[in-house]
């Protein structure tokens, strides 16, 4: 099979070496030369344009989208729009909104997939998990690249309709906010605790048999391997928050309760900023007690 991809970022380069070794051919274009020197050194050929990596992949397109989620990618849509039609077929690979993709879909002439795509930059090696929502023959069609760019035929499937890859894609970031708050509260009593413990050995135990073990645990594991049991100079600021942001504003909706999810993504708010709230408790305490009043460093 040939594949356009479209957006050579750190996951459009797996897509590309992940197809390239499973035996396909891949045409690449990004407005960031080098990537797409980086591509052309995995083996794939360059575009210099998105029309011109249309005019390459022929009378049947099949071209993957990894540019970020937004404008983005209704841009490279409507550069798309006069090349594509019916027969052939586009997977918007990013973390869109559900809702957006259904629009997208609604509006293209090419078959549309939203994929929800997980695994980050190990996927390198180890493949990733799709969620892929849209028309049934076209997932078929692509199944191949699917294949290779997953880890196999059990880390993809078709979601359903035209949204619910991103759909499902979604709701997981929830439980990725929640788990990693469960974990991060664990360890910090255990850090805070009772005990002297060397946290990179209780993950390490509990990564082998334990009910708790899971990726994100190995990687709390190398955390406190690399950084030590008091995370060195990490700072308390976390990234994010769109996805985990569009699935508590999905359950209110829905009216479905997310406790979890929600607290864990308003902890993740309250790490990037001095908070307002916090200060005046601080102060209030003072008021109604005499108790002595922190004060931020000069």
């Amino acid at each position: 099979m040939q594949l356009g991809v479209i957006g050579l970022g750190r996951m459009g380069q797996i897509v590309v070496e992940r197809t390239l070794a499973a035996g396909h051919d891949v045409v690449a274009f990004d407005i960031d030369e080098g990537a797409v020197a980086t591509a052309v050194d995995a083996g794939a050929v360059p575009a210099d344009s998105i029309p011109n990596l249309c005019e390459q992949l022929g009378s049947e397109k099949r071209i993957w989208l990894m540019v970020p989620a937004g404008d983005a990618v209704d841009a490279a849509l409507e550069e798309l729009e006069p090349h594509v039609d019916a027969d052939d077929i586009i997977v918007d690979g990013g973390n869109s909104h559900f809702e957006d993709s259904t629009r997208r879909a609604a509006a293209t002439d090419a078959a549309y997939l939203d994929c929800g795509t997980s695994g980050g930059p190990a996927g390198a090696d180890l493949g990733f998990s799709l969620m892929v929502g849209g028309p049934e023959a076209a997932y078929a069609e692509l199944a191949p690249v699917f294949d290779a760019v997953a880890t196999g035929p059990e880390g993809h499937d078709r979601m359903g309709p035209a949204g619910s890859g991103h759909y499902v894609k979604m709701v997981h970031n929830g439980v990725e906010y929640a788990l990693m708050q469960a974990y991060g509260e664990g360890f910090e009593l255990l850090h805070e605790g009772r005990y002297d413990l060397d946290l990179e050995a209780v993950a390490r135990t509990w990564n082998n048999g334990a009910v708790i073990r899971s990726w994100l645990l190995e990687l709390c594991e190398v955390a406190f391997r690399e950084e030590g049991s008091d995370l060195g100079d990490v700072a308390d600021h976390v990234a994010g928050g769109s996805t985990g942001t569009w699935t508590v504003q999905e359950a209110l909706e829905r009216e479905v309760p997310v406790p979890l999810i929600h607290q864990a993504l308003a902890e993740r708010f309250a790490s990037r900023r001095d908070r307002f709230s916090r200060r005046l408790a601080n102060r209030l305490r003072y008021g109604f007690g005499r108790h002595e009043v922190a004060r931020k460093e000069e």
